[in-house]
């Protein structure tokens, strides 16, 4: 079968359709999780003039001196600010070794949910919920809040609809996201002037990884660059249509569904054209879930062809070992599956 990311229009969800075109929608969705782990999501109701603020804002702080960029940086444990190029290594998130440790090119900058955010959770870990750096660019903060609100609500519209996909009560997600994880991380692929990345053996984008919480909502430019591992075990290209945007399962909802839904593993490997990088960026909005919720795999999920494959953990002791391995370096030894699926394919 041909590698194919589904287009799912889910206007019905946002705009009030009648519970037959919803249930279509939820259908497609399934058939999507279960085949794919992507798909391309239209009908959102993002407005086009939400992103247009948002590209130009990430335009400008990429475009600024290193030296300035890197005064934005916080500790490896706080999940926010900016990344220099190869500071990190996504590989190490699943186990997977590189020839160099940290050699991942993208630069990157982290927004994020605070405790602020939820004045309702008491004694939320400070790390998890670290107050964002804002650099200081005229309207940066204001565009780049009001894209983050955007696709958290679009987030939390998709859980919605994976509810009825997976056939749980309507709030299944909701109750386990009061105080979400959430991260909205802007990525920009080209070369800064003065980096020591090389054409001919340092091509790593963004290594091989999964997503780590419940779902993401990720703009793209439509360059090439983003490859989806499929089912035939090669590497396949994949850029969002027009206005949409693409999504994909995280780790959760892999666990909770004992992996019938997808988590896929995905890089970034951007073309070189005339010897240079081809520039490309993408903003990724990431739906983790509360921090302290655990999470189990649903008991429709098991069954003598099915057995569990996951333990019980909470949330946060997943991506906190994640992101050790990511932006801190510490391989992560719980993460078999994944990188035995890297290993095994057509690199």
């Amino acid at each position: 079968m041909a590698f194919h990311v589904p287009r799912v229009d889910i206007s019905a969800y946002v705009n009030g359709g009648t519970d037959e075109d919803r249930a279509a929608v939820a259908r497609a969705i399934d058939e999507a999780c279960r085949t794919v782990g992507f798909m391309q999501i239209v009908g959102h109701g993002v407005p086009d003039d939400v992103i247009r603020s948002m590209t130009e804002s990430i335009d400008q702080f990429f475009a600024l001196d290193l030296d300035q960029k890197k005064s934005y940086r916080t500790p490896p444990s706080i999940n926010r600010g900016y990344s220099p190029p190869k500071s990190e290594s996504l590989s190490l998130s699943l186990g997977v070794e590189s020839a160099n440790r940290m050699n991942d090119f993208f630069e990157a900058f982290n927004v994020g949910a605070t405790a602020a955010s939820y004045p309702e959770a008491v004694g939320l870990p400070e790390n998890d919920y670290a107050e964002n750096v804002w650099p200081a660019i005229d309207g940066f903060e204001s565009h780049i809040w009001t894209y983050f609100t955007e696709t958290a609500r679009v987030a939390r519209t998709m859980t919605r609809i994976f509810a009825d996909a997976l056939g749980v009560e309507e709030d299944y997600f909701a109750a386990r996201a009061g105080h979400s994880l959430d991260v909205l991380r802007m990525n920009n692929y080209a070369l800064p002037p003065g980096t020591d990345v090389t054409l001919d053996g340092d091509l790593t984008g963004m290594g091989e990884h999964t997503d780590f919480g419940i779902v993401t909502i990720l703009w793209a430019d439509q360059v090439r660059g983003l490859q989806v591992l499929g089912s035939d075990g090669g590497w396949h290209d994949v850029a969002p249509d027009d206005d949409a945007f693409l999504v994909n399962l995280g780790d959760v909802t892999a666990r909770l569904t004992n992996e019938q839904w997808m988590s896929t593993l995905h890089r970034v490997k951007p073309p070189v054209i005339n010897g240079t990088i081809e520039r490309r960026r993408s903003v990724a909005f990431f739906h983790d879930g509360d921090v302290d919720a655990v999470i189990d795999t649903l008991p429709a999920f098991i069954d003598d062809a099915h057995p569990r494959i996951y333990d019980p953990v909470t949330i946060g002791e997943h991506i906190t070992a994640k992101l050790a391995g990511s932006r801190a370096g510490v391989r992560n030894e719980r993460a078999e599956r994944e990188s035995a699926r890297v290993l095994s394919s057509q690199r």
